[in-house]
Parts: structure tokens; sequence; C-alpha cells
């Protein structure tokens, strides 16, 4: 058996013989072939950006189809010759055309850099009234229009107007997360109080408040969220501050003060603004961080351009027109609780060029930290305030203590001044063992006579007495 196929012509040879259409289409395909090179069969490089568009179809068919149709001929000439059994490659498939392929979709890197905010998916740190704020606690509704006292606000959704007395110029604005019974009565720590006077405080706030270590209690208390209380036995009191700044509140610049304080082991923040000229004043002490967003909206929508001033009194003169100065004990001076006397004078003085009228002099200690407590009962400070007259000393009210007999003075006490006089008073004051330790304020003033309802201030100075055990 021969693995030759017999040939049309007879014979065995190579190949080289045969009709002449068979080396004809033998060298057209050995012609061809000789242009294949090294180069022409290398791999080609994969797609790079984007899938190339194909040619269409008939621009790579014609040339097949013409091998197709010379390997047809050699076959069909041939009879099955060995050229007949080279490995050609079929043609394209039927399937080809000229349409382009769908474009692949770039699947994004797993180490690609997101475009969106990632900050928001962090959580957010606890937060002062001086850094950035926290989200939680912010108002999230319209807020409720209000009015007090001529004064007009809203009150942020979720916060709610505790009842009061009419005639109280305190007005609390609870916030969404004080306890079911909070009232006006305990608006420290819940919610945020907004006084409004008719003529310059004398009480808690005032604009001398801003500028004392203590000025951010009126009494002496913790008002820690969640459990505010006296001072227990023991449990000691003290604040940092206050740290100042000048905002604008209702278009006019205001003043506010801000305090971090400690009651044993907790702590809180206080914060009071200010409008003296307006005697508007806004705090919140102890209040939650939580919710400085909603204290920050009730300061920022107060309008006080409908409030009513009260008229000015002709006869007292213009605050340029007298001055108060307090000598022999200096702000900040430590006086040892139970132990210790210290005197010292008050000078008032007329420096304008008319008559002062009659004037009344007015110097207490204030509430501080360190001020007896009792339940349902507000005491004033421990200790002792005398006037030395030509009669010898006589007690003087040492502090507020609920009511406004503090103010109240002699007609002896009372004098004018001539332009260019001034009148030096003396004073003495012990403080008694049930004193705390603390910044105690110390006012002197000078007002017009007062026989009740307001005080109308004429001119003052304050300083602070730390106290200590």
């Amino acid at each position: 058996m021969t693995d030759k196929l017999l040939r049309p012509g007879g014979g065995d040879d190579d190949g080289s013989a045969g009709t002449p259409t068979e080396r004809l289409l033998r060298e057209a395909m050995n012609a061809r072939t000789s242009l294949i090179t090294a180069h022409d069969l290398r791999p080609a490089a994969p797609p790079r950006t984007r899938v190339r568009r194909l040619r269409p179809v008939y621009a790579v068919t014609v040339p097949l189809l013409g091998l197709a149709a010379a390997a047809a001929i050699g076959v069909v000439s041939l009879h099955g010759s060995p050229v007949a059994k080279q490995d050609v490659p079929p043609p394209p498939a039927a399937g080809l055309s000229a349409s382009p392929g769908p474009t692949p979709t770039p699947t994004p890197s797993s180490s690609a850099t997101p475009t969106g905010d990632t900050q928001a998916d962090r959580p957010l740190a606890d937060v002062t009234p001086t850094s950035s704020r926290s989200a939680t606690g912010a108002p999230t509704g319209p807020a409720t229009p209000y009015t007090f006292r001529g004064v007009k606000l809203k009150v942020p959704a979720g916060w709610r107007v505790a009842p009061a007395d009419p005639a109280d110029p305190h007005l609390c604005v609870l916030s969404p997360g004080a306890p079911e019974g909070a009232s006006a009565q305990n608006c420290r720590p819940y919610g945020v109080d907004l006084a409004v006077f008719g003529t310059e405080s004398t009480s808690w706030p005032s604009a001398a408040d801003l500028d004392a270590q203590s000025g951010w209690g009126h009494q002496p208390d913790c008002p820690v969220w969640g459990d505010p209380h006296p001072p227990a036995a023991g449990e000691s009191v003290s604040s940092t501050g206050p740290t100042k700044s000048t905002p604008t509140v209702s278009g006019r610049p205001a003043l506010k003060s801000q305090w971090q304080v400690t009651c044993g082991q907790s702590s809180f923040t206080a914060q009071i603004w200010a409008l003296p000229r307006d005697q508007v004043f806004v705090s919140a002490v102890g209040l939650k961080d939580d919710y400085q967003a909603g204290l920050q909206s009730i300061v920022n929508s107060l309008d006080v351009s409908g409030r009513n001033q009260a008229p000015p009194t002709t006869a007292a003169p213009g605050p340029s027109d007298v001055a108060v100065s307090i000598d022999g004990l200096p702000s900040g001076q430590q006086l040892r609780v139970g132990s210790a006397v210290v005197t010292f004078s008050v000078t008032f003085r007329n420096d304008g060029q008319s008559a002062s009228g009659q004037l009344e002099p007015l110097v207490f200690t204030d509430r501080y930290a360190g001020t007896p407590t009792v339940p349902d009962q507000q005491l004033p400070n421990d200790g002792k305030l005398e006037l030395q007259t030509d009669s010898g000393w006589i007690p003087k009210p040492m502090s507020p203590a609920g009511d406004t007999s503090y103010a109240t003075a002699r007609d002896s006490e009372l004098f004018s001044l001539a332009p260019g006089q001034s009148r030096k008073l003396t004073y003495r004051l012990t403080m008694g063992p049930r004193s705390g330790p603390g910044d105690m304020p110390l006012r002197a003033q000078a007002v017009l006579p007062y026989h009740g309802g307001d005080l109308t201030v004429v001119a003052r100075q304050d300083i602070t007495v730390k106290l200590v055990w």
C-alpha cells in the first residue's frame, strides 16, 4: 500500500511536474507565501482604551474570496492531490459584518478615589460652642414667631416656650430634650433664658456679669444636664473664663461671654449674649452641645427694633457726667472666709457741667457660687456689709435675696453733686463662715432715689472678690 495518491499524469515525483494549470497555481501560492514574514506572525496588541471600529467587510473579503476561489480550482484540478491537503485557513465566518461591536464599559478600580463627600460618613465629634457644631438636635422644621416684651424671636421646631408670670422679665424656651416637667423655674440647664429689662439691669444677668469669672451664675448651683442640683457639701464649683467676643445681634453690636464650668465630676458650658443699649440678654447655662444650633438660631432671630425704650429721665445726668470708683479693694483680691475684714471706699464724682440732682449710693455684693442655699428660698450672701457715718457704722443689705429691699436707702444717705464735686463713702466687709469659696461680685452704683418699681442706674463700677477657705 502506498502513501501517495495516483496522479493523473502518472509517476511519483516530488510534484515539480504537472499540468500547466497546476504549475501556475503552485507558483502563485508560493509567491503569496513568500510575502509572509515573522513580523506578520506576531500576535496583535490588545486594545488599549476602546475597541476600534471594524473595517467594512468588503475591504477584507475581496482578497479572501480570490484566494478561496484559487484554492477551490486547485482542489478540483488536482483531484485530491497533496496541495488540497494543506492546512488552508477557512474563510471568515458569514456572521462578520461592518457593524461595530458593543463598546465595553470601563470597570472602576477598587483603588479609585471616591468623588462624594466622605466626611459625612465619619462620626461627628462632640462639640463645644467655640468649635464646629454637631448636627444632632438641629432644628428640622419651620420656626414659630414669638414676641416677648417687644422683642421678636423665632422658636425653633421642637422647642417650646414655658409658661411664666407676665410680670417676669425672663422668658424660658425649653429645648426638645427637656424633661416633660421642666418649667421656667428650672430653665437651666434645659432651655434658653431671654431677659428683657425696662431699665439697666441690676439683677442677673447684667452687662457687668459678662466681665466676672462667676458671671455665668446668679446663685450657687450645678445646672448639670440630667442632674441639676445645689452644690453638695465638699462639691467644688469652678469656672474658667470668660472668653469674650463681639457678635452682631439684630443688626446691632452685641457682647458675648462664655465660661467652662466644673461642678464636682461634671462639666458644662455657660454662654451669655447681651445687647446693653436695649437691656436684652440671652443666656444658656448647662445646655447640651447638641442644641447649640437651636440656641444660635434663637439668637440670630432676635429683632429688638420694635422694643419700646424707656423715656430718658431729665433729673438724671448722663452716664458721662457721674463716675463711680472703688478704692482699697482691687479686683481679684483674695479674702479668707470667716476671718477677713476689709475696709474700702467708694467715690462718686460729677464730671459734668450741671448739678447731678439727688443720687442714692448703692453698694452690695451679688450672688455667686458660694452663696448659701436652702431649698425654695433665696438667701443673701453670708457676711456683713457696713457703711461708716458720723454716728458710727450702720449695717447695709449684704446682697439681693429675692426682693428689692437691698436697693432702699435712708433719706440721710442721699446727696447731690455740683459740677466737679465728689463724695467719698467708706464701707467695711466681713464674710461669714457659711460663705463658700468662689468669685463674688461687688457692685458700687449711683442710682436715682429708689421707691419701688424699676431701678435707674446712673453710674456703676463692679469688681470681683476671690473668696477662699
